[in-house]
């Protein structure tokens, strides 16, 4: 697969920064399904999680002190922080299948890290970070994939998350469609660059060009 070629026009959506991309046609269940029956009800053992919100530890258990949704949410430690909190005060996680959209925290050879900002159309209010793989950019020539040609710092991008992954990757997410990739971006002139074809975006001020995995937006994925 080859990158020389050029898009027939419209064939690449763009998207202004004030838009949110979103996947409307997709269905989300809410991971946050375990909910307890009553105050007081024992969790988990403290040797599992940690205490967070809404529980507190008794004779080396963790217990509900309200009823309501139980969250499960790695912050960077060796065990995840377990929490309850009333059904208002819950939000959409992202799931499996989930399409997301992120921003682009760091890269390197193997991966670029993500903080994830919207599951769908709905924002966020958690901070929750991700990770795209090298083998997970594209489905063609992965091994020909390199990351500093796919992402930049900065970057705005549509993602699907595979896997829930563990305490050190959290979400580990795709953009192997070609639906999926950066949907915003800014060239070094510091201007928002234009799709001109699956790999590469052109700044619209100095005319030069840059290296993406570019998503082939599609009209649902776009609101105002």
């Amino acid at each position: 697969v080859s990158c020389s070629g050029t898009l027939r026009r419209g064939t690449w959506g763009s998207l202004e920064s004030n838009q949110q991309p979103c996947a409307s046609q997709h269905t989300f269940s809410n991971p946050c399904a375990t909910t307890t029956r009553s105050n007081g009800e024992k969790l988990c053992s403290l040797e599992d999680c940690i205490e967070g919100t809404g529980v507190y530890p008794r004779h080396g258990y963790i217990y509900s002190s309200l009823a309501g949704y139980v969250l499960k949410k790695n912050e960077g430690g060796q065990l995840p922080v377990i929490s309850v909190v009333r059904e208002t005060e819950t939000q959409l996680l992202p799931n499996v299948g989930a399409i997301v959209t992120c921003k682009v925290t760091s890269i390197n050879p193997r991966f670029a890290k993500v903080h994830i900002l919207y599951v769908g159309s709905t924002p966020l209010k958690d901070r929750f970070k991700g990770t795209i793989r090298k083998e997970d950019v594209r489905a063609t020539e992965k091994d020909k994939v390199e990351t500093y040609k796919s992402f930049r710092l900065g970057d705005i991008v549509l993602a699907k998350v595979i896997s829930l992954g563990d305490v050190q990757s959290n979400y580990l997410l795709t953009t192997a469609e070609n639906e999926l990739g950066v949907v915003v971006a800014h060239s070094e002139a510091g201007a928002q660059m234009v799709p001109i074809s699956w790999c590469e975006m052109q700044c619209p001020r100095t005319h030069s060009k840059e290296f993406r995995k570019v998503a082939r937006v599609q009209p649902e994925y776009l609101q105002a």
